[in-house]
């Protein structure tokens, strides 16, 4: 049986689980709650009434946060031509093409996102099956298959992250790090849960947005009042 530490316990004695907490008590919260030695992440989690399975009731896309999230990004672009100098000017950290291909075909994955020009798609898409296993294969509803390299790099770096739900109708991201404080996080997080409900799909009927918890990375989880939400 593993063993629970006494900041864990300290931690869920805070939680009031019947409660719907506004953002900022919650992060209030996660203030009082003992600290771990590393800067912790805050992790949002929104349950949909979709069914993920339908095409019409897909939700996907792309956001860039108000304040970032505190996370350096490793980009790797895919292009060639007169596209492989703008990339790094622009400060992708590994630009090529085929090169780049084989490279991955042979297992190399020291980044964290692709981004690719259009007219190379025929050939990364060899690497379907590679990078798509790990969320990695660049897609246009993503915004990583565009000319406008320059400008995706610039929005990847600035903390622009992906959302997706998932098979369990769930989707989840990181919105910061403690370290941001209350009001930067609180942005955030209002910002990503609204983005979220702004892209309610044409197919989902009933309540779109059913539950929102947010969490620390090794800390309690809380639910977030609904109602403080807005998709205007």
């Amino acid at each position: 049986m593993r063993k629970v530490s006494k900041r864990h316990q300290a931690n869920k004695k805070l939680v009031d689980r019947n409660k719907a907490y506004q953002v900022n008590e919650a992060l209030e919260v996660f203030n009082s709650a003992g600290r771990t030695k590393f800067d912790e992440t805050i992790d949002v989690s929104i349950r949909l009434g979709v069914n993920p399975k339908k095409a019409d009731q897909q939700v996907r896309g792309t956001m860039v946060l108000p304040h970032g999230t505190g996370k350096s990004k490793r980009i790797l672009v895919i292009s060639k031509g007169e596209k492989v100098s703008e990339a790094q000017a622009a400060g992708a950290d590994f630009v090529g093409y085929e090169d780049m291909i084989a490279k991955v075909q042979q297992g190399w994955f020291d980044f964290d996102v692709v981004i690719a020009t259009p007219d190379v798609m025929r050939d990364v898409g060899k690497l379907g099956k590679i990078l798509g296993t790990k969320g990695l294969m660049p897609n246009p509803k993503a915004g990583t298959v565009t000319q406008n390299i320059t400008q995706a790099i610039k929005e990847v770096k600035a903390g622009r992250i992906e959302y997706r739900v998932n098979n369990e109708g769930l989707v989840n991201f990181g919105v910061g790090r403690v370290s941001f404080g209350k009001e930067k996080l609180g942005e955030n997080v209002k910002y990503a849960v609204e983005t979220v409900l702004r892209a309610k799909p044409s197919g989902a009927k009933g309540q779109y947005m059913r539950a929102v918890a947010i969490s620390t990375t090794m800390g309690p989880g809380l639910k977030l009042d609904l109602a403080q939400f807005s998709a205007k």
